[in-house]
């Protein structure tokens, strides 16, 4: 039986122990190190660094040192043009063919005449490149470490050579813009090393003065042969300085620098491009890369490196350090796989996972999660695409394009609750974009107001059908996706201007356009037609396979989700009498109800077609559940039962991303076990040499595979890790809802946001409640605490701590500096 009680609390007069304001490091259990005993052998050996905007790959050579560079704005093409004036004629041939039951034969037509053309691919800008004068001789064998710490966002290679003690540290600041890397020698006079650039890309290099080396170079203006330099330049300068009374700088070949007889050295690199937002031709961007990466060089060269770095982690923990996670199997039982023992490799401590369990390695993939995002989404970047910032190729998988029936969304997962708010800025900056194009395809493929993107997108803000079959290219949902991460940021943080100037607006776009896509079906429903399930085909009642039909569950879901977003946005803005919201109330009443199948699990498609593929790795149908709100507990108790039955047939097995979002689904559903099964599941090492083999997991320097590398299995995780710890609704706050009492008995989270505005700090023993802390910075927040079936209701007021015992008693308040 539920208790429910109210609690009112006065305005504190002592302290307690939730301070928000500390960033004690030693609150973190166990360091946050990625480990290796020896160099990358291969990329996702490698350890990356980056400041939302530049990033590396460091792999850490004995002999040699190779950093794999890459900027955000280096992409192939120019902008589109991103309409088909013979879609709609196409369009009312394929709907004629779905409203006759002709599945197969609508398919048909919409691979052959509603697909685009292709979007434009993720590029790199070079490679860095140091070779040292070692000997192998003289290397002592065992110093070799070589490691990332998560709470400094650095990477450190440290090995011995005879006598002499050589260290390398490499981080990318996002407040000086630069990747900057030292190198130095224990013993003076011992550090000589060449160093030079190079890259896949159309460009040439030369040295500047006497310290600097400049590369300049060209994406293709084209993704397909034949391939031009009229596309976005780029340019990048190294500058390097050294110390010590001996040492010297060579210049070599008017390509290379070569250092000798030097104590230490520091290089600074900076890179800029031409780019000029997704509207303007690089032909026509006024942009000349040299002389903006020379202007940025210009305003550090002259700082030190404890300057540099001292500003890189001032700017870098002030976001990480808002959340600290400790977790133990039991009070006596701590670190079972060696989580304190830095001389065991990462690597192995994943092998050893499906048997130890070790808690500490589920904080560190948390937290690198956390840090990926801090590292390639920062306000005024791109956005996180396929691989965040990080990619070798000029062919990458995917194109490392943002794809937008789950992957791009998912990259953004952890920014609310893992309290990285900012990092979602350029999500919301790459959307307005995307409207402006949008509406263009609207108007000119459907004949409808408002805006619309789908599948498949790119640095031009793409937003046609991209090329290809109709199972993954004609999906016109990926723009109202999307949209509902506006409404989301509004319920998490409460801004009310961001709502009013940024929100709201696109919602409206949205809203139109959802309101004129939508069809009156014959059974008095509005449906959506064409219609597809993500990447998912069905058999048709006369036996042949298809993809497009009419209101699959996935589309009436976002629907649902965007409609009750901008109502409720309107609500807090005094908009409810608009005409638009008047609309979006009528059309909410009519839409189709999710449906639950014959066999008990929900319906993917309008119909109960067979599933030729009951293991897919999309989890569509099961959208309301979540990321959306739809589907709770609480409110729909035989649905959440239909959702429980679909993960069962489902499987475990799915690409990263899959087992990520599978285990946020179970946190939904408050099944403890079900969640960290799919946890337990990610923690598979995928041998690089033989990832064809593999389905998921995670490599070595712990980056999650679908295979090959995709990032947003690891956004994913943090995401699903924070859902099985606390869920909320704008009013209701669950504690420990998916905790799996028996895997992390003891434990600690601090600084998780929740819907209402509020930070939340909770504290377990022994698998119960133990205490729990909530604040809000900036507003009144009235909340409803649930746990294990106990309620209690409490006024939060701004700027107080409140903390609750494990029976959900307020026991203590304490007022916030």
């Amino acid at each position: 039986m539920e208790e429910s009680e109210w609690v009112m609390v006065d305005r504190p007069t002592d302290g307690d122990l939730w301070d928000p304001s500390s960033t004690d490091e030693s609150e973190t259990s166990k360091p946050l190190k990625i480990t290796f005993n020896g160099p990358a052998k291969h990329w996702t050996d490698a350890l990356p660094i980056g400041n939302g905007r530049l990033g590396a790959m460091v792999w850490g050579g004995f002999i040699s040192e190779t950093l794999n560079l890459n900027e955000d704005t280096l992409w192939t093409g120019v902008p589109g043009k991103y309409t088909d004036p013979n879609a709609p004629e196409a369009l009312e041939e394929v709907r004629k063919l779905v409203d006759d039951g002709k599945y197969a034969e609508a398919t048909s037509v919409a691979d052959a005449k509603l697909s685009g053309t292709p979007s434009d691919v993720y590029q790199l800008l070079g490679d860095l490149k140091l070779e040292f004068d070692h000997s192998d001789a003289e290397y002592v064998e065992g110093t070799y470490q070589r490691e990332l710490d998560l709470d400094t966002a650095t990477v450190t290679i440290r090995y011995s050579v005879g006598d002499a003690v050589f260290t390398r540290q490499h981080f990318s600041s996002n407040p000086d813009q630069a990747i900057v890397t030292k190198i130095s020698s224990s013993k003076p006079g011992s550090l000589s090393f060449t160093v030079s650039f190079d890259s896949k890309m159309d460009h040439h290099s030369f040295i500047k003065g006497e310290n600097q080396i400049v590369i300049e170079g060209s994406c293709p203006a084209k993704r397909i042969p034949p391939k031009n330099a009229t596309g976005i330049q780029f340019s990048s300068i190294l500058n390097l300085q050294i110390n010590g009374s001996d040492g010297v700088i060579h210049n070599l070949d008017g390509v290379k620098l070569r250092v000798e007889r030097s104590d230490s050295a520091v290089l600074i690199l900076v890179a800029s491009s031409s780019f000029s937002g997704p509207f303007t031709n690089p032909s026509d961007s006024q942009k000349i890369p040299t002389v903006d990466s020379l202007n940025m060089l210009s305003s550090i060269k002259n700082l030190s490196y404890s300057d540099l770095y001292a500003h890189h982690l001032d700017n870098y923990q002030k976001l990480f350090r808002r959340v600290t996670l400790q977790l133990s199997k039991s009070i006596t039982t701590v670190n079972e796989g060696g989580g304190d023992d830095p001389t065991v490799p990462t690597a192995k401590r994943v092998q050893s996972f499906q048997t130890d369990e070790d808690p500490s390695l589920i904080e560190l993939m948390f937290q690198y999660g956390r840090y990926l995002l801090i590292s390639c989404s920062r306000p005024g970047t791109q956005p996180a695409n396929l691989q965040g910032i990080w990619n070798k190729d000029i062919e990458p998988a995917w194109d490392c394009a943002p794809h937008l029936n789950i992957n791009l969304q998912m990259n953004y997962w952890p920014s609310l609750p893992c309290n990285l708010r900012e990092c979602q800025e350029p999500l919301f900056d790459y959307i307005l974009p995307l409207s402006i194009n949008g509406a263009k395809t609207a108007k000119v493929n459907y004949e409808v107001r408002g805006w619309v993107t789908h599948h498949v997108s790119d640095i031009w803000a793409k937003t046609s059908p991209d090329g290809g079959q109709a199972v993954w290219s004609l999906w016109p949902m990926g723009g109202a996706w999307l949209c509902t991460h506006l409404w989301e940021h509004y319920t998490f943080t409460m801004d009310k201007s961001f709502l009013e100037k940024k929100g709201y607006p696109l919602l409206e776009g949205c809203a139109s356009f959802l309101l004129d896509w939508l069809i009156k079906g014959p059974d008095g429903f509005l449906e959506t037609n064409p219609s597809t399930s993500p990447e998912h085909t069905f058999t048709a009642p006369d036996g042949k396979p298809a993809s497009v039909s009419y209101s699959s569950t996935m589309d009436i879901a976002i629907i649902r989700e965007v409609f009750f977003s901008i109502v409720s946005a309107a609500e807090v803005l005094g908009r409810s009498g608009d005409d638009l919201i008047k609309r979006v109330l009528n059309a909410q009443t009519v839409l189709p109800p999710t449906r639950i199948a014959r066999d008990g699990s929900i319906m993917e498609w309008a119909q109960d077609f067979q599933d030729p593929d009951i293991h897919h790795r999309h989890l569509s149908p099961l959208f309301g559940l979540f990321p959306g709100h739809t589907i709770t507990p609480e409110k729909t108790p035989e649905l959440c039962k239909a959702a429980d039955y679909t993960l069962y047939k489902r499987g475990e097995d799915g690409p990263g991303w899959s087992t990520t979002w599978k285990a946020a689904l179970w946190a939904r559903l408050h099944d403890r076990d079900h969640a960290y099964r799919m946890i337990k599941h990610l923690f598979s090492l995928v041998d690089p040499e033989k990832e064809a083999a593999f389905e998921g997991g995670v490599y070595s320097n712990l980056f999650t595979a679908h295979p090959p590398f995709q990032i947003d299995a690891n956004f994913g995780f943090s995401a699903a890790i924070a859902e099985m710890l606390v869920q909320s609704t704008l009013k209701d706050l669950y504690l420990l809802p998916a905790l799996p009492r028996d895997k992390w008995a003891n434990g600690c989270v601090k600084g998780l946001k929740a819907r209402g505005g509020v930070t939340v700090n909770i504290c377990w023993k022994e698998g119960d409640l133990h205490e729990v802390g909530i604040w809000s910075e900036d507003s009144d927040s009235l909340k409803r605490l649930h746990y294990r079936g106990r309620m209690v209701s409490a006024k939060i007021l701004p700027l107080t701590v409140y903390t609750f015992n494990g029976k959900l008693k307020c026991v203590k308040t304490h007022c916030l500096p």
